[in-house]
């Protein structure tokens, strides 16, 4: 795993332990911010499921201003945090480790100039049948108090899976093999 473009391009992170992370290829890395690329500049960033941080760190590196990684496994968290400090952004980012779902209903009236104007949303993939309820309610809690007006949710699962997350619409689709990305703006 790398960072592919921007400040710190080229630069290697320490890679997830076992299997509790799914890298994504450097390929549909990159042909995601290809279509992201206007929206990343002094943007603020949510890394949700954020494993060792390779989306966060990519925004940071290629100009966000701010990126806030969620993530519940604790040796993956440690390998963020030390992926965070090898490319020097501590300044610039946040880890908020433990459990995404009840930070966000704890903070469901939060203010959304505190939000994130870029969301990545990448689950693991058995919470796609095993926690579709946690989900909605997840989509329905970032899209009331922490998407920004003119944001948007990177939802990436199974290809052969579907889950509507109102009151998100999904604004474009593509496909990777098995992977779909989901591009999902407030309705």
């Amino acid at each position: 795993m790398r960072i592919i473009a921007g400040e710190f391009r080229g630069r290697r992170l320490l890679p997830p332990e076992g299997d509790t992370t799914r890298p994504i290829t450097d390929r549909v890395k990159q042909s995601l911010f290809d279509i992201l690329a206007p929206l990343i500049p002094q943007a603020a960033v949510y890394d949700c499921f954020a494993g060792t941080g390779s989306m966060g760190l990519e925004c940071l590196s290629r100009g966000a201003s701010f990126a806030t990684f969620f993530e519940a496994d604790r040796s993956a968290a440690k390998r963020l945090e030390k992926n965070i400090a090898m490319l020097d952004v501590n300044d610039r980012s946040k880890v908020i480790a433990g459990d995404l779902f009840r930070w966000f209903d704890a903070r469901a009236q939060a203010d959304r100039a505190g939000g994130a104007d870029l969301i990545f949303l990448d689950p693991p993939y058995r919470f796609l049948r095993d926690r579709q309820s946690d989900l909605r309610r997840l989509a329905a809690r970032v899209a009331e108090a922490h998407l920004r007006p003119g944001g948007v949710v990177v939802f990436r699962h199974d290809a052969g899976d579907q889950l509507d997350l109102p009151p998100l619409a999904r604004s474009d689709l593509r496909t990777y093999g098995t992977m779909a990305l989901e591009f999902l703006r407030l309705e």
